[in-house]
């Protein structure tokens, strides 16, 4: 009897941990039920230390989706439009069409010189990725994606693949971050 009355309890009290809304839905108090072990429901009434927080949509973030957005368009060398990207072309799109936009370098090089050099622990999804000659970090930028997360970015590719979402870990030691934002 006891077990089963410390079982419910447990099954309860993790059903009330979990938020009821989703993180950028609405915050409110609601009820959350519970089907405890011996299948009665119980229900319990949410309080604001459950109910999750607004989770405030930033600049970068913003990039990020932008850049997803384009996934699929054709790689174009030269290319800074819609209609087909190359590398840096595409960077330099997403960051003048995000959000009252920002005016970045036309070329590779030109952009890692103009970001400040963060560590890949502190990148955030919409900073930039910088594959260099060599490992490096000085060294000649021939390559540059927009940061997604992990290790993932969206980058205008080759002819026939266009931009893609994809792994940036066949950069090995020769990539770095940037950013203008943070």
């Amino acid at each position: 009897m006891r077990r089963n009355w410390l079982a419910s309890a447990a099954v309860a009290a993790v059903a009330i941990s979990v938020p009821v809304t989703a993180v950028t839905g609405p915050t409110f108090a609601g009820t959350a039920q519970a089907a405890t072990l011996s299948g009665q429901q119980k229900t319990t009434q949410a309080s604001p230390a459950s109910t999750p927080r607004r989770v405030p949509v930033t600049w970068n973030m913003l990039a990020a989706a932008r850049a997803k957005g384009l996934v699929g368009r054709p790689y174009v060398w030269g290319g800074n439009t819609i209609h087909g990207f190359d590398c840096s072309g595409l960077t330099q799109w997403v960051y003048g069409h995000t959000s009252h936009g920002k005016h970045i370098q036309r070329t590779a090089e030109a952009q890692f010189l103009e970001f400040r050099r963060i560590s890949h622990a502190r990148a955030r999804p919409g900073d930039l990725v910088f594959f260099h000659v060599t490992s490096y970090p000085g060294s000649y930028v021939y390559h540059v994606g927009v940061y997604e997360g992990g290790e993932y970015m969206v980058a205008a590719t080759t002819y026939g693949e266009g931009v893609r979402y994809q792994s940036f870990a066949w950069g090995g030691n020769t990539v770095t971050f940037g950013t203008i934002t943070h």
